[in-house]
């Protein structure tokens, strides 16, 4: 496991939940108030941030290197496994969020976007 700069960590239930839960601008706020307060936010360029991005996307993927595809699809019926499952997820996503905050990119309007584009280039037949 890397070093955790992402703070991910901190991007629990508190403080960016509402009555519905966490929301994705909650704990994108969230994460850069825990940056900010640790000095990090040198460290956090474009360059960096996608270069973490990618390592924890392969440690998401690590978890599944060598399982057949029916253990695969059971993986998150060890409780290890979902665990370690669970904090990778998390991890792509903080340094997700993190990426998109530096360069003013909005997530789910890209996300919209590209479905968008999709379903022009890739027609139902």
């Amino acid at each position: 496991m890397t070093e955790d700069h992402s703070s991910a960590g901190a991007a629990g239930a508190a403080g960016a939940a509402g009555a519905a839960g966490p929301t994705l601008e909650g704990l994108r706020l969230r994460l850069g108030e825990f940056a900010a307060a640790r000095n990090w936010q040198p460290f956090h360029t474009p360059k960096n941030l996608a270069a973490a991005l990618s390592v924890e996307a392969g440690e998401l993927l690590e978890i599944f290197q060598w399982l057949t595809p029916e253990q695969a699809a059971a993986v998150m019926d060890d409780p290890d496994r979902a665990h370690r499952v669970r904090d990778e997820v998390a991890d792509v996503l903080a340094y997700l969020l993190q990426f998109c905050s530096v360069l003013d990119v909005d997530p789910l309007a890209a996300l919209a976007a590209k479905i968008e584009r999709n379903e022009v280039r890739f027609p139902v037949e």
